[in-house]
Formats: structure tokens, sequence, C-alpha cells
């Protein structure tokens, strides 16, 4: 990962960092899925906070090309479909990340500021170990355990009730005081050494899959649709916060988790507070030190302001409270041989080079593959052939290379040679020019189009994906056999698969594996789908940096299929109003809309279109709905603020569905007016802008 040496957040131009973010935008979604919808994630934890916190720079300098589909917008990824979905009376969310003193010391002053402590106050915070488990959220009625869920994307998680209950950490009647008729206490699934090592021993006799790490295993376990296999497993749980309360059982963190404990759960005894930075350094050194004898896998170690109070004032950010923080553990290395270097081509046509390495231990997890990312990455390390390389990894994913030991390199070592070729279908592969920066793109893409095999396949297994078409039983088998075949090659040939194939000696029905059942089975999905939201025909046709929150914008603003189309033809021309009507919606951006706009100048992608046009009925965008009375709003603070600090006051605003600016203009809908209002109140006087004071303010969002 080329993170530590990119260009810095501060040297980047506008269109590099709209770039940047719409990388990042599309390598965090991936990883996202990977490791929380397949719990087989592709990099290490370090790679990919490495790459969240790079995004959370560009964002703080670049506020204004915030994406929609921002991973600082999200949490985790979308539940599978095996389970029943159940929607979080509280959102799930995840918390920031910091990765050395500084990063703490800074979490600190930033939540001093916030509330307006002055030097001498004291503020308490609790520190515990972040276990790396499943999280997972129980919910009490009348203290009794009626719903158990995982995180899933922090709003809509999985229904796994019945494998909770096998648990004997997780209590079926919550005993003891003050126990409130709803709650949602929530904790961490996990493993300890021993069982891993027990469950892997089992799975080997049995010639069943082994798990890379007790956190996979403790996923694995935990989505068992048998949940007498769940049973089965030593599964332990920490109770450390909650969701949804009709009430609360303390008025600090410290209370309510003593409160689990006396309600039966199970509670991490080495939890403690702490009164000053030092205390809470001190605290992560010596669970740093305690990690390896600790019996179970953590990553870091987890603050929490400890006053409930102040905890709500401080609210949340984005996806993540302000009011908590994970300072997480360095990452472990390793050295190992460099066996070869193979050539992966993705669905866009991206060349990707993945190292194979001698298989080595580290961190208790074999490894044996890497992501090299591209030529530019291979060059800058001078990564050879044969070469000994230091790897490193703090999770238990694929590593990163982080440099050669050039003593040990083989004598008759030469530089890789990336190739100008692609490796499927032999055509040309070419790095573009990016217009803005004027320099070349990192990837090397190939030029074959839908010639090459390997872009005609992605493309249509991402047409039928559970995202875009989810049409059922039509998998990625499937989709390589039908283009193998010739029934297929191109995602319209799908919608007359039964016309051309259900007779005849071509027949799915008589191919092998097949028969009349499982032919109509298929043919039954396909002609489910005939009918389709507008945002899943949109990710669908794959558009390069169109993900799925971008395709939910897309569709939004345009309402039809009709009007999204004849738009994106008339976007095709980038001096033309329908561009820069697409350019300006927020969360696009340039990047985004030149993507669009050459697919849609493609001709052979138009006429594709309106083959799959032809032969479905797209339904037309629910327009977003909001009870907010600020919602959409632009709202401008000024003058002293007595009853919140001014972060506190922009955070409730946007919170609220309102847009915050730093100045007064004929766009501004409210000023909000304190003491000593200067030239933005006589501007907004200037151009008849309501004005309100503090506590109408108050009083205007107070229900909200």
């Amino acid at each position: 990962m080329n993170v530590k040496r990119a260009v810095p957040v501060a040297k980047l131009s506008e269109a590099e960092a709209a770039a940047e973010l719409t990388r990042l935008a599309k390598e965090i979604a991936s990883h996202d899925k990977r490791y929380h919808a397949d719990d087989a994630p592709t990099i290490s934890d370090a790679d990919y906070d490495a790459l969240k916190k790079r995004n959370a720079a560009i964002e703080a300098s670049f506020p204004q090309l915030i994406r929609s589909d921002s991973p600082s917008r999200r949490v985790g990824f979308a539940p599978v479909e095996k389970f029943a979905k159940v929607t979080h009376g509280v959102p799930m969310l995840s918390l920031d990340n910091s990765f050395d003193d500084e990063d703490v010391s800074d979490f600190v002053d930033r939540v001093r500021r916030f509330l307006g402590l002055k030097a001498g106050d004291e503020l308490i915070l609790t520190a515990e170990p972040k276990i790396d488990g499943l999280s997972a959220s129980l919910r009490y009625e009348k203290g009794k355990f009626v719903l158990g869920a995982t995180r899933g994307d922090g709003e809509v998680g999985e229904d796994i009730t019945a494998n909770l209950r096998t648990l004997k950490e997780v209590p079926a009647t919550l005993r003891g005081r003050q126990i409130p008729d709803v709650i949602e206490v929530r904790g961490e699934v996990y493993l300890t050494h021993a069982a891993f090592a027990q469950i892997n021993a089992a799975q080997a006799e049995a010639g069943d899959k082994i798990f890379a790490n007790p956190r996979n295993a403790a996923a694995g376990s935990l989505r068992q649709l048998d949940s007498s296999v769940t049973a089965k497993r030593p599964l332990h749980f920490f109770a450390y916060t909650w969701g949804e309360a009709s009430s609360v059982p303390g008025k600090t963190q410290w209370e309510v988790i003593a409160a689990f404990k006396d309600w039966g759960f199970v509670t991490n005894p080495l939890m403690k507070r702490c009164s000053s930075l030092e205390q809470m350094l001190a605290f992560y050194n010596d669970i740093a030190s305690r990690r390896a004898k600790l019996g179970y896998d953590i990553d870091g170690v987890v603050y929490k302001v400890d006053r409930l109070d102040w905890q709500q004032r401080l609210g949340f950010v984005s996806r993540a409270p302000r009011w908590a923080i994970a300072h997480k553990f360095a990452a472990e290395q390793a050295e190992t041989e460099l066996l070869d270097i193979d050539i992966q081509v993705g669905r866009t046509g991206v060349l990707a080079p993945v190292a194979r390495l001698r298989p080595v231990t580290v961190g208790g997890v074999v490894v044996s593959n890497a992501t090299l990312h591209n030529e530019d990455e291979i060059a800058r390390k001078d990564v050879r052939i044969g070469d000994t390389v230091v790897i490193q990894r703090a999770g238990d994913v694929i590593p990163q290379i982080v440099r050669v030991i050039e003593p040990k390199r083989p004598k008759n070592s030469k530089p890789y040679k990336f190739p100008q070729k692609c490796p499927v279908c032999g055509s040309h592969a070419e790095r573009e020019l990016n217009e803005n920066t004027g320099k070349l793109d990192a990837a090397r893409r190939c030029t074959g189009g839908l010639i090459c095999a390997a872009q005609a396949a992605e493309r249509i297994k991402h047409f039928v994906s559970r995202s875009a078409f989810d049409i059922e039983g039509f998998g990625s088998k499937h989709v390589d056999e039908f283009l193998a075949d010739k029934l297929i090659a191109h995602p319209s040939d799908i919608f007359a698969l039964e016309e051309r194939f259900g007779s005849g000696p071509k027949a799915i029905a008589a191919r092998e594996g097949w028969g009349p059942q499982s032919a109509a089975k298929l043919f039954a999905a396909i002609n489910a789908r005939r009918t389709i939201a507008l945002h899943r025909l949109i990710y669908g046709l794959g558009i390069r940096h169109v993900g799925e929150s971008t395709a939910r914008l897309l569709a939004r603003n345009y309402g039809s299929v009709k009007a999204f189309v004849k738009a994106m033809v008339a976007a095709s021309d980038p001096d033309s109003k329908a561009f820069a009507e697409l350019d300006a919606i927020d969360g696009i951006g340039e990047v985004v809309a030149r993507e669009i706009a050459e697919f849609f100048a493609e001709k052979h992608n138009r006429e594709e279109v309106e083959r799959v046009l032809d032969q479905i009925e797209v339904q037309d965008a629910e327009k977003p709905k909001t009870n907010s009375p600020v919602a959409g709003k632009t709202v401008v603070f000024t003058g002293s603020l007595e009853k919140m600090t001014r972060n506190e006051a922009k955070a409730r605003a946007e919170s609220l569905g309102a847009h915050v600016a730093g100045s007064v203009s004929a766009k501004t809908d409210l000023v909000v007016a304190g003491p000593g209002a200067g030239s933005k109140l006589k501007d907004a006087q200037k151009l008849d802008v309501k004005v309100i004071s503090e506590d109408e303010w108050l009083k205007l969002i107070g229900g909200s």
C-alpha cells in the first residue's frame, strides 16, 4: 500500500484530492464487504486503517469534496441474505482510530475544547482492551432476551437470536436492580486462543475449512443457520456498551458497565478509569505488554468519556462518536521470499499485481500472498522476484510488503517489468493521462473492453450481483459456463436466455448438472428481475467509480430511467449543460461525472443499455423523506453562543440535515445570532435573510 509515500494531503490540488477520494471510497468499500459480509478480509488492519486515515485527512482539507458514499459516512457492510434483517433502534457505529500517543493527546484536547472545559476542569475517561471479535446487540424487554443481531452496516444487521441464546454468557433473563423496560446491551463475541485451537483441530479432523484466526472462527460460528452448530462452539461475550434504552442505570460509563455485571453479564475486568493523558497511555502500554498472555485477541485500547451527559453533548460525527476513540496496536512483521508476481485482470480492465510469497506465520496466521497495488508501487519499492521481503500485518488478512532486504537479493536479480499487454486477451494495456493533473493514472487497464473475457465475465457477474439485479441462482460459475459456451455475451442476453435456450438442442435444461426444474428456477429468477429499482439498474451498469451510494444519489436526482438516460447521453459532451448539472450534484464531482459521461459516450454502451431497457421495467426513485424543520436549509451561526459551543451547535444542525455555512449569501435560509454578532448579521439584514436568537433556534429544533 502506497499511503506513507503518497502525495502529502497539503500538496494535493482539488482535482487530485477528488480523484484520491474516489479511489479510496471504492477501495475501502470493497474491503468492508470482504471483512463484514464475507468474513474474508484481504488486507491487514494496519493497511485498512491507513486508507481510512488518509481519506479522513483529505476530507478535512477539502470538505467540499466529501462524497455521498464516503467511508466516513458508513459503518461495516450490508448483511448477507441468509438471516432475517434487523433495523437497530440506535445505529451501531464504529470508532475513529488513533495510531500513536500524539493522536490520543489530540483526541483529549478536542474533547476539552468541544465541551469548553478550562485547564483545571477534571475529565475522566474509561479505558478498556479492544476485543477483536464480532459485534452483537442483545435486546431485552422486561428483563427477557428477545432479539439478538449483528452490526451489519450499522443501521441494519442480521437476526442471530437463536445462535446468541446458545452462549452461556448471554443471560436469558436479567437479574438485579434498575433493569429498564427496554435495553439493547452490546458487546463483542469472541473465542479464546485455546478454543480456537480446539475448533481448528476438529475442523481438520473432519476435513472441513481451517479458520485463519479466532475472529473468523467466531464470526463463522455465530453466523450458522443451524444454531446447534453454534452451541458446540465455546464462544464468549464481553458487554461494554448499549443502544436503545428506555432508561440507563447510571450517570457514567463506569456505572452502567457495573450494572451490566450485576445483571449477569461478563464485563472486562481490565477496564479502568483515567483522569489524565498520562494514565491513559500508561494503561495502553500495560495492556500492550500483557497482550500475548490475555488468552484472547485484542487489537488496541478504547477510551471513552465517562460522563454520559458529556457523551450526549459531544454527539457523533459521521459514523463515529466524538466521545470515544480506539488506540490501535502497531502492526506485526516477518520476513519471507517473493516467489512470483501474478497479474489479475479486474472487471474494469485494471491489471492488478499480486505477490506470491513463501508461506510464513505472522502473528499466528499463515500468509502466502500480498497485493502490490500497481506498477508504480513495485517500482518505488524495487520489488523483484526472488527478493527477501519484510511483510506486515495487524489482523487476519493479506499483509503488505514493507520493504526489500537488499543484502539478501540474488545476484542475477532483474527489475520487474510490468506487462504492457493484457494477460487474458492480449490487448494493449494503457495508463490513462489524467487531464486534471497531467499525470498518468496509477492503474494500467486493458483496452480490450468487451472482447476481453476477464472483463466480460466480471461485467455480467457485477450485473447479476446482489446489490445490482440480484438474480438468485445466477452465480459466478453459471456466468463463466454460459460465456464459455457462447450462450451469453452481454448483460441483455440474460433476459433472452429462456427464449433462445429454453428448448432445442442447446436447451439449458439439457446441460450437464441441469434439469427441467433447475432451468425453470433460473428463468423464474430472471423474470422476477424484469422490474427493478432505478438505483439498482444504474449500479448494475458497472460504470467506473459508481458504487451503490452514488447510484442511489443519481437515482434520487434524476427520478426516472428516461430522465436519467436522456441526461447522461447529453452529458457525454463535457461542454454541455447536462454535464455541468451532473458535475454540480453534491457528492458526484468532476471525476465521477467524467466516468459516467465517457460510459454514455461509447455507442456500444448506449446500445446495450437500450437492449436491457427493452426487456425490463424500471421503477422511479423514491423521494427522500425527513421530518426535520431545518433539513435542506443553509444555516449560519454568528456571535457568541451561551448554551452550547459553536462546534456543538454546528454538529446538531448537521445531524438534522442542515448545511452549516461560514458566510451569509443569498442562498442562506437562516442566521442564528448571539451577542456580539457583527458583519454576518449585517449581511443577513442586507439580504433580508431570517435572523433568530439562540433560544429561538433551540425551540425550533427542540422536537427533532
